[in-house]
């Protein structure tokens, strides 16, 4: 003991004294951090007034000036600000800095560009910025900020380090005494003879070597045990990783080893068509397939789909198979073949003329027709059936894919009870009041109960969900932990906000930017120096093209000054075309870009390019890095995975997102200039921010959403929610062990 205190005490002593040394470093370095973004925050705050400051400066309004200032500095950590025209004139100030600082001080402030100032309140950080016009060459804007809360900060930090170090030296001091006694006593001795002679602990704990019967039970419950510690671990560790398809299956080799996994949606990854004589491998443009497609080459489970491309037929296996990508397998489709009739009711019918605009709330009617039902119901139990039989055990792990299969969840449930169905619904859930005119809500409901876990993108729409769910269905939800009991199944509501690949694949960003640039204004006979804006999406009433065209046409009635230096790419896909209402807005959308491109001089370059074909995502992402904009006016949408997309491929952190505030990216990237599509002049006027916008502005918000793109990408998305379906089986396994009465 006397040997274990000799060590003891000097090691508390030298603990504390690195304590000591380390906390005055650790609070300088906190320190630069926070001046430098100090100086940042007041470069930006002084760019977004520059414009309103130097209108009211040059119209002679002092007194609205200093309002302007006395309403900037109610934030809580602006001090103050001033404005002086020159060394000798009289500064106008804030209320709070009248009696600090005056004009002909300025030059050794502005010298260092950071000062600290003793204040009743803490010290203060004083940024002096040019702020020139022409009526005062010399002007300069002063910005202070009120540094008391790194003071509070710092000292917080100091204090838990010295308990951290504290808390250390006492768990190894402890640690050191334990030891010193089992190995004074011969307990370690005794310990190693039972592991090496009996083996009896390292039974229970790994199972490795045969037990006596009467241990199995004890054995089991330290091995499931261990099994659940580590799992907590990981999921407090969750906020550390750093996801990528290595860690997602890392994940899928710790949490689901062996376990069997199948995606299933209506529209496949990879489409296999007929052109010219020859098959060809197209990608098509589907938000849904950009999210998984990742995700299934990282795992290598079973994606079944609908063979919809005119060779599909011909590059299956007798098991309706393919093994995808073409170029380096990784995993395999499965094809469910539709009938004419059977697509026309169940895809066109029902799903989107029904099911789709009544989700997107887009001022068209939805359809419902006894027939389409008829058709999604059988088409449903088509898919059921294929899943049952791609299935190698009796517990699958099924991804259910969108509305197109709001069914299949409590059809899947029937035939496999312990299946594990994650169903994640790509576009929005309206309020009850909408969703009621439905005539078989109450089935659709039913059907998406079915699910173990029901992913939306955004919190908003959970909980129209459960209010939908509360309103029509005898089941019991639980607001607190957000699931649903029915039919003595429980479904978990849950946020997942889907996301792209991050970071892009190679070939995607291959091309230097300034090729990029130069090639798309070439293809389109435009001048080197011509601003472009683009816009991908498919050819959908609820993308807001219409809305965006007028937007184009109110910035050049406004800013004509952009009339042939200004074109915009609009990037339609094709789709749905067997629809009336989508063969109706096509017509619509050809005929304004071609009225809005007349209207203005035709010798010039004109205000719209737009292209109605499937472009691969490698062209898309070329136009998206040619691009000075990217215009996204969806009037209503889950997520919008073109935003992503776009900021994903600007690796040279340049380029202005404009984003409606309709889509779920909104919620995620609100350094994009977020507008209401449905406001042609707010968003004519985003446009111009946008072509005006300086380089400097530019980077700071391309950087800012890249950075949050990085850490929610798509693999962050699929990993918490297969973490959830682990979590949900190992519960359902332990649940049904005492159920059946084992220890």
């Amino acid at each position: 003991m006397k040997l274990s205190l000799r060590f003891v005490l000097p090691l508390i002593l030298v603990l504390a004294a690195i304590a000591y040394i380390v906390a005055p470093l650790v609070d300088q370095l906190t320190l630069r951090w926070f001046m430098r973004d100090l100086d940042m925050r007041s470069s930006l705050i002084a760019r977004t007034i520059q414009q309103p400051l130097l209108e009211q400066l040059d119209a002679g309004k002092k007194n609205k000036v200093v309002a302007l200032f006395n309403t900037i500095t109610k934030d809580e950590r602006l001090y103050a600000i001033g404005y002086c025209a020159s060394p000798t004139a009289k500064a106008l100030v804030s209320r709070s800095f009248q009696h600090l600082i005056h004009c002909e001080n300025l030059d050794r402030w502005a010298d260092s560009n950071e000062l600290l100032l003793p204040s009743t309140q803490g010290p203060l950080h004083v940024s002096v910025l040019p702020m020139a016009s022409t009526a005062a060459p010399e002007g300069r804007l002063v910005l202070v900020h009120d540094m008391s809360f790194i003071t509070h900060r710092s000292e917080e930090t100091k204090r838990y380090l010295f308990y951290f170090f504290m808390g250390l030296a006492l768990v190894i001091s402890l640690i050191t005494v334990i030891i010193a006694q089992l190995s004074w006593r011969g307990w370690m001795s005794g310990m190693r003879s039972l592991l090496r002679g009996e083996g009896l602990l390292w039974q229970l704990a790994s199972g490795e070597q045969p037990s006596p019967p009467e241990f199995k039970p004890i054995a089991r419950d330290l091995q499931r045990l261990v099994r659940e510690l580590e799992s907590e671990t990981r999921a407090r560790d969750e906020e550390q990783i750093t996801w990528s398809p290595e860690s997602l299956r890392s994940i899928l080799h710790s949490e689901l080893r062996g376990e069997d996994i199948i995606v299933v949606s209506n529209r496949e990854p990879y489409i296999h068509q007929r052109i010219d004589g020859r098959i060809e491998v197209q990608r098509p443009a589907s938000g849904l397939v950009t999210a998984l497609e990742p995700i299934m080459r990282a795992c290598s489970g079973t994606w079944i789909a609908h063979g919809s491309g005119t060779a599909d037929r011909e590059v299956v296996d007798r098991f309706d198979r393919v093994a995808v990508p073409p170029e380096t397998p990784a995993y395999q489709i499965r094809r469910v073949w539709l009938s004419k009739e059977e697509e026309k009711g169940y895809y066109y019918g029902f799903s989107n003329e029904g099911l789709w605009p009544l989700c997107h709330i887009a001022h068209v009617r939805p359809t419902f027709r006894t027939s389409d039902w008829t058709q999604y119901v059988a088409v449903n139990r088509k898919f059921a059936k294929a899943v049952v039989s791609e299935s190698r055990t009796k517990n699958p792990i099924v991804l259910v894919q969108d509305y197109h299969f709001a069914l299949l969840p409590k059809m899947i449930r029937e035939v496999l009870p312990d299946a594990t169905i994650i169903t994640f619904w790509h576009i929005p859930w309206p309020n009850p009041e909408s969703f009621a005119i439905c005539p078989w809500r109450d089935e659709v409901l039913e059907g998406m109960l079915g699910s173990s876990i029901l992913g939306f993108h955004t919190q908003f729409h959970c909980n129209n969900f459960v209010d939908t769910v509360d309103r029509f269905i005898e089941a019991r939800v639980d607001r607190e932990s957000f699931t649903v009991s029915y039919g003595g199944k429980l479904t978990a509501v849950r946020r997942y906000p889907i996301s792209i690949e991050w970071p892009p694949a190679p070939e995607m960003v291959q091309k230097p930017v300034p090729d990029c640039r130069s090639n798309i204004r070439q293809l389109h006979k435009l001048p080197a120096e011509h601003k472009l804006g683009v816009g991908v999406d498919r050819l959908d009433y609820t993308k807001g093209i219409t809305e965006r065209f007028h937007a184009i046409e109110r910035l050049l009635e406004l800013n004509p000054e952009w009339v042939g230096r200004f074109t915009f790419v609009q990037i339609a896909a094709p789709t749905r075309s067997g629809i009336e209402e989508y063969q109706h807005h096509e017509s619509q959308v050809r005929d304004m870009a071609m009225r809005i491109n007349s209207r203005f001089d035709s010798n010039l370059p004109p205000p719209i390019v737009l292209k109605v074909e499937h472009h691969e995502p490698r062209e898309v992402y070329e136009y998206f890095r040619a691009a000075d904009l990217c215009f996204v006016s969806s009037l209503h949408d889950g997520m919008n995975l073109v935003a992503k997309e776009f900021v994903a491929a600007r690796d040279d952190d340049r380029g202005v997102l404009i984003l409606s505030q309709f889509t779920g990216a909104a919620r995620e990237l609100p350094e994009a200039l977020i507008v209401n599509p449905y406001d042609a002049d707010q968003c004519a006027a985003a446009l111009h921010l946008a072509l005006t916008m300086p380089a400097d502005e530019q980077r700071d918000r391309m950087r800012l959403m890249r950075g949050l793109v990085a850490e929610f990408n798509v693999f962050r998305w699929a990993g918490r929610m297969l973490l959830d379906a682990a979590a949900m089986r190992r519960r359902s396994r332990l649940l049904d062990k005492n159920g059946h009465g084992e220890i």
